[in-house]
């Protein structure tokens, strides 16, 4: 699990409350999403009570849980059978990069977009037939992929020094 500082802004605590409350099971107990947003169960109330009051339609009950009913009014998503396969075996695919931030977006962005579907679009997602399965474990990563993902965002060159099998080391620039 991430471990947040105390100090995370309150526009990240109630995205990430939202987050749990689309990805979780429902009905979520306050104790798990207080663990899930790493927060505690008076701040989670509040937070709750926030997002109630900017519209969100969330339904609680004592020693049930909470549930997320996404609002009518707007459009639900629509994907084709294709798109959605595509989508889920390309996030699949995030763990083979060794970029365990990147893995950890697409899943939740993935989540969110789930959530949002028709239930028949959902169920479709969520079958099984869109796992895939490989038998040969990744490679360890041990570059920090955060830095090479900043640096293509921003444009910028990387001075990459690097060792082949041979033992021997180059350097480039890219």
């Amino acid at each position: 699990m991430l471990t947040y500082s105390v100090s995370m802004a309150r526009p990240d605590r109630l995205m990430r409350l939202m987050d749990a409350l689309r990805r979780l099971p429902a009905p979520v107990t306050a104790a798990r999403l207080a663990e899930e947003t790493d927060v505690s169960r008076r701040q989670l109330y509040r937070d709750i009570a926030t997002l109630r009051a900017g519209g969100a339609l969330i339904d609680g009950e004592a020693g049930v849980g909470y549930r997320l009913t996404e609002d009518p009014a707007l459009p639900p998503q629509s994907f084709s059978r294709l798109e959605i396969e595509a989508l889920v075996l390309a996030v699949g695919e995030l763990g083979r990069t060794g970029d365990a931030a990147l893995e950890r977006a697409g899943r939740g962005a993935l989540a969110r977009i789930i959530a949002t579907l028709p239930d028949r679009q959902a169920r479709q997602a969520m079958h099984t037939v869109l796992r895939s399965f490989r038998p040969e474990a990744p490679l360890p990563v041990t570059t920090d992929m955060s830095l090479l993902r900043r640096a293509c965002w921003d444009e910028l060159a990387l001075d990459i020094r690097y060792r082949d099998r041979t033992g021997q080391v180059t350097e480039r620039e890219v």
